[in-house]
């Protein structure tokens, strides 16, 4: 197959800096960041207060060892998954969205994804927001809480208007800050006195043991979050440069995860235990005064402008898939920024455990969909094409391939997670749908022979590009 240049390939719409190639392939000529300035974009969503939440509730409600556990199975399988999605992107130039197109999908099957997707960063940008109004309107009880959702909410938006040299920029100069006010935080929890006796990692709620339906609980507590921070990392890997795929893929991979599960979840297992408090609202500003607040609005903010960047190349991709409604990807910027305010003062907070259930089983099946398309049967059984195309016009609109397996598993996954299926499918729901979906693409996939993958070849994907 012939190589051109990208100036020569056909795309649907002129793409500027400003769009980021959410539509389309980034060039290889555009392919210029550094695998370091990549891994430490993504720290926007682990350095985010919400997993010193997680750790709390977990430590707390199952006992520390099994929280411990748990975290380290998170950073296992999610280090795995992240690893594999963040090579397939930066072979291919596209994000998640994009792969699901030429991926077992179609363009119109893709959408499904894209617009889920979306109202997860959507939503989550809402929880982390309502983190950060909390904690701020400790100091100032006489200001309406409204008001902070309006103000914290709208700040996002300009702060996403240049993209991801923007991000870069904001992650690089705040990373130093995170960590002081982090190191301060440590310090302090030794002087203020423990709540609870002992070592921190002996601690066990009456009634818990090790082990069983407590781990479990844990377990399925981190599903919520393993397939997010899996599939985030393509948004930005897609510009890494060809040079650094390898070692790149599992940097962003796997040093995020770390980070996310093993440092700020162990750390909120730490938090929780000393001070006996599962909100990190309350005990941050109770060690730190008003430092707190501020180390607070700086962690919100670094992980809600990475919520808000990804929510709006993903209303990008949808809404030109159904609608062929192409504005630009800053108009999608202040839509998701809109969105999580609207959320925020519905009291989204109060749903957060059923948004946690669905959101671990689609996004988990949906990882394990497209690892099991690119790695077996892509690679394995040479079925469907070695690259990924997301142009309209060579795909079909449906692959069964993707969209019945999704289908399917994020079903049965959901009514697992419901308690329909028994104690341990309850627990295991995310990991059981993924299994699910991982048989299901390739017996599909076999069934169909790969036809439903492209309508007509292209002859100008270039041979750098091709994943297998």
């Amino acid at each position: 197959m012939t190589s051109v240049t990208a100036e020569k390939r056909p795309v649907q719409q002129t793409e500027t800096n400003a769009d980021e190639y959410s539509l389309d392939r980034v060039p290889r000529s555009e392919r210029k960041m550094g695998w370091l300035s990549i891994t430490n974009i993504t720290f926007g969503i682990a350095t985010a207060i919400f997993y010193f939440q997680m750790g709390s509730v977990m430590a707390l409600k199952f006992g520390a060892i099994n929280a411990l556990i748990s975290s380290a199975y998170a950073i296992v399988v999610a280090g795995i998954l992240g690893s594999f999605i963040a090579f397939f992107s930066a072979k291919s130039g596209m994000n998640v969205n994009l792969m699901s197109r030429g991926g077992g999908f179609g363009y119109i099957g893709a959408s499904l994804t894209s617009f889920i997707y979306a109202t997860n960063f959507i939503m989550y940008c809402a929880f982390e927001g309502l983190i950060l109004v909390a904690a701020v309107h400790t100091f100032f009880p006489s200001i309406p809480e409204w008001s902070f959702i309006v103000l914290f909410g709208t700040l996002v938006i300009p702060l996403n208007w240049f993209g991801i040299s923007q991000l870069d920029k904001l992650q690089k100069w705040s990373l130093p800050v995170f960590f002081v006010f982090l190191i301060a935080a440590i310090v302090f929890s030794f002087y203020t006195p423990t709540v609870n006796g002992g070592r921190f990692w002996a601690y066990m709620p009456e009634g818990t043991e090790i082990g069983g339906t407590a781990l479990l609980m844990c377990i399925g507590m981190h599903h919520g979050m393993m397939g997010l921070t899996a599939l985030l990392a393509s948004d930005y890997t897609r510009f890494m440069k060809p040079k650094d795929t390898k070692v790149g893929a599992i940097a962003v991979g796997f040093i995020p995860q770390f980070f996310c599960f093993g440092v700020m979840g162990v750390l909120g297992i730490w938090f929780g235990v000393r001070l006996d408090e599962a909100n990190p609202g309350v005990y941050i500003v109770t060690l730190l005064g008003i430092g707190g607040a501020l180390f607070t609005m700086l962690t919100q903010l670094r992980i809600n402008v990475t919520n808000i960047y990804s929510a709006s190349l993903s209303l990008s991709s949808f809404f030109e898939n159904i609608f062929r409604f192409t504005p630009g990807r800053r108009f999608w910027v202040v839509v998701a920024g809109i969105s999580a305010i609207v959320l925020m003062l519905g009291g989204i907070v109060d749903h957060l455990d059923k948004a946690m259930t669905f959101q671990g089983v689609f996004l988990l099946a949906w990882a394990a969909v497209l690892v099991t398309d690119a790695l077996v049967v892509k690679k394995l059984l040479k079925i469907g094409p070695r690259f990924y195309e997301a142009r309209q016009q060579y795909l079909y609109k449906w692959n069964p391939v993707g969209t019945l397996s999704l289908i399917v598993s994020s079903l049965i996954g959901t009514i697992a997670a419901l308690g329909y299926m028994g104690v341990f499918l309850e627990s295991t729901a995310a990991f059981f749908a993924a299994l699910l979906a991982s048989i299901l693409t390739v017996a599909i996939a076999v069934a169909t022979k790969g036809r439903y993958y492209l309508k007509e070849e292209p002859d100008d994907v270039p041979a750098e590009d091709y994943i297998a």
